[in-house]
């Protein structure tokens, strides 16, 4: 028995490893082409059809798979509108933060002196505050919505990558490639963009990946509270606020919601825990 499980272990690392990827593509694809998969639109409300279980026939004849919600609204096209926000909040914090927090620890790590200094203990500022808590007061101040999320989350997570880029560019900078770059006049901006950045870019990437399902909880707990993206737009964090009430009577709301945060955000870190290794063992 144990001859054979040895034997097949090697066929399975494939999808071990692929899997994840697989399912975060998946997700992907589903929020970009949420208006086309969605079988109803996610805002109509049916008053009459309200807090029914998955599997109900509403009166036009529509199949209501994950059931309906307190306003008679179909779970399965606000879950599938929902992944739609939530990728793209991610998405495109992840890309702010890491420009400005990429830009910042590079420069700090490459002119050192005074630049190094002052960069450096901004960083430390803002990671001395609680993301969350800053994120929380943020929105509270500029108020709720869509830019204003994005805004918020880049504004707290972006001195992640500064760390990461001051580190890696420490260490790049003093290499004889660089050194000779230098030495033949080329400009900050020239050695950084083309000698330094292509040498770090993996660690980068690998926080990127992990920041993304930050991101996504980070998103859904501002929408879960309120702050976030306004209703009527579909929200799995407004979802899942909304069905904890609902719980003991209509627990399809919160769970399916629920169960797409979780996909999304394992499948993410999964990749990410992946590309780490692949950056250890290429060293």
């Amino acid at each position: 028995m144990t001859a054979r499980v040895d034997i097949l272990r090697p066929s399975l690392r494939p999808l071990l490893v692929w899997w994840p990827a697989f399912l975060l593509g998946l997700l992907v694809l589903v929020a970009i082409f949420a208006p086309w998969l969605a079988p109803l639109d996610p805002d109509r409300q049916d008053l009459l059809g309200r807090l029914k279980p998955p599997g109900y026939e509403g009166r036009s004849g529509a199949t209501f798979l994950l059931g309906t919600d307190e306003l008679g609204r179909d779970i399965l096209s606000r879950v599938i509108h929902g992944a739609r926000v939530s990728i793209s909040v991610a998405v495109l914090s992840v890309l702010l933060s890491g420009i400005v927090g990429i830009a910042v620890g590079m420069a700090a790590g490459y002119l050192r002196g005074w630049t190094e200094m002052v960069l450096m203990r901004l960083v430390d500022i803002f990671l001395s505050i609680p993301a969350i808590l800053l994120a929380i007061i943020t929105v509270a101040v500029l108020g709720p919505g869509f830019i204003n999320v994005i805004l918020v989350l880049a504004l707290t997570r972006w001195p992640r990558y500064a760390r990461v880029a001051y580190g890696q560019t420490l260490a790049v900078a003093e290499r004889p490639f660089v050194r000779l770059a230098r030495a033949m006049g080329a400009t900050p901006s020239r050695v950084l963009a083309l000698h330094i950045l292509p040498n770090i870019v993996g660690p980068l990437l690998v926080v990127a990946t992990l920041e993304f399902g930050l991101m996504v909880l980070f998103e859904a707990g501002l929408s879960f509270l309120g702050l976030g993206v306004q209703p009527p737009t579909a929200s799995w964090g407004a979802m899942l606020s909304t069905g904890r009430n609902y719980l003991a009577t209509a627990w399809w709301i919160a769970t399916f919601p629920g169960l797409g945060l979780f996909l999304l955000v394992l499948s993410a870190n999964l990749i990410g825990d992946r590309l780490s290794d692949r950056i250890g063992e290429g060293r």
